[in-house]
């Protein structure tokens, strides 16, 4: 009865942090244009405070999820922004490299690169906080949901999406679900 329960509020609570990460994922794109009104801040400053919904959620998941303490959830947080800004400069590049191939294939390709990249550098930051798990295979589900759910990039360019965006609401929603499942488990352990 006790595992009952225990799995009813843990399933109650990864579909908050889904919910969560669905409206940091709505509010992500719509920063961009808000921000462009600050004139005089480098460009990768700028990208970094698009990430702020989401690195409030990672701040929250870390809180909740593990026995961090406050500044591990704060470093949490920092690095998501960090990630943020590496995983578009990685589908850019990407994106540049393969400039030959079909718009849709560079999407893909490009959104692969950044979800991949977002994801891992996610992953890495947090698993070298104080209690944070080491074990890459606890990683794995969080670094092949982040990577696939990249490709939507194409999606959101073939719908000439702009202020909205399916890539964004997905991909944080599944990589903040498991997040709080690979620090769950370790809090278990």
């Amino acid at each position: 009865m006790t595992q009952a329960i225990a799995s009813a509020d843990t399933s109650r609570n990864l579909l908050i942090v889904a919910g969560a990460g669905l409206l940091s994922g709505i509010l992500t794109p719509l920063l961009p244009t808000l921000l462009d009104m600050i004139a005089g801040v480098p460009a990768d400053i700028l990208l970094a405070l698009v990430a702020v919904p989401f690195a409030v959620v990672v701040f929250f998941v870390v809180r909740r999820f593990s026995a961090n303490p406050l500044w591990a959830a704060l470093a949490a947080a920092a690095m998501t922004m960090a990630a943020f800004v590496c995983a578009v400069n990685a589908a850019v590049f990407i994106d540049g490299q393969v400039n030959g191939a079909d718009k849709m294939m560079r999407n893909i390709l490009s959104g692969l690169a950044g979800g991949f990249t977002g994801s891992a550098l996610m992953a890495l930051g947090i698993a070298l906080l104080p209690p944070g798990p080491r074990d890459v295979v606890t990683w794995l589900q969080m670094l092949v949901t982040g990577t696939i759910a990249g490709a939507l990039l194409a999606l959101d360019n073939a719908l000439g999406l702009d202020q909205t965006s399916f890539l964004y609401p997905v991909w944080q929603a599944a990589v903040a679900v498991r997040l709080a499942m690979a620090l769950r488990r370790r809090r278990l352990s």
